[in-house]
């Protein structure tokens, strides 16, 4: 078969049942196919979010990988929907291969890991999420240091801050996910309690960014700031999240 089109819907149940009772390479080709797309939509999501000299032709091979391991091991009769499987696997790959190449600078994830271990002391005592100016004095640096540096790693966001468990797609009701749905909704009831302990201007950041679909532009234009603002509130938010739940970049 040389295209998706050429699969009809209904024969997919039949493919599942055959490849995993045979093993057979032409319907696990043709289950490639079909689920191809998947690849091309994570894939768009994550360029998105990488410096430009990452190949969109090499995250979209990680991603093919991805895919092809998701297909190999999934277990069609415990009522998993294949395609919420297969976006974690294939993003996955994609941020494992990302991580081999190391293709995020030594000295941006430095300033990610100074930034997380000051939000992390500064909570131990303050017992709230600390202001900008609170964290700029913790880290020694001036406020403008410190919004400079979250621009930075607000341009990697995707890889740098959320990884392969993708701390942006629990906080989204629907979004791709491996967990059982047990694991899914206590995870994000984790979350929902974490972000109402955020400032009020970062938990409007990630309510409009996340739930309401809202460019970062539209978010700057709402809060009365600039874009490159809005990313500093996001990234920082993400980066306060990520030391309430213990997680380190």
């Amino acid at each position: 078969m040389d295209s998706a089109s050429e699969i009809d819907a209904s024969e997919i149940d039949r493919l599942w049942s055959t490849f995993k009772e045979s093993g057979d390479n032409q319907d696990r080709d043709a289950l490639i196919i079909w689920y191809s797309p998947l690849v091309k939509f994570v894939a768009g999501r994550l360029m998105a979010n990488l410096p430009s000299s990452v190949e969109q032709a090499d995250v979209l091979s990680y991603g093919i990988f991805g895919l092809i391991e998701a297909i190999e091991r999934f277990e069609p009769p415990r009522g998993i929907r294949f395609e919420n499987y297969a976006m974690s696997r294939i993003r996955g790959a994609m941020f494992d291969e990302l991580r081999r190449v190391d293709w995020v600078p030594r000295a941006l994830r430095h300033k990610m890991r100074l930034i997380h271990g000051a939000i992390s002391a500064l909570e131990s005592t303050l017992h709230r999420s600390p202001a900008d100016n609170e964290l700029a004095a913790e880290l020694e640096w001036t406020e403008s240091q410190l919004n400079t540096a979250l621009t930075e790693i607000s341009q990697v966001r995707m890889a740098a801050l959320d990884d392969s468990g993708s701390l942006a797609d629990m906080i989204v009701d629907g979004q791709p996910t491996a967990m059982s749905p047990f694991e899914l909704a206590e995870t994000r009831q984790v979350l929902a309690s974490e972000v109402a302990h955020l400032p009020e201007r970062e938990k409007t950041v990630l309510a409009l960014y996340y739930y309401e679909g809202m460019t970062l532009l539209e978010i700057g234009r709402v809060l009365d700031v600039s874009e490159s603002r809005a990313s500093q509130i996001h990234t920082k938010a993400l980066l306060h999240l990520r030391a309430r739940l213990g997680d380190s970049p």
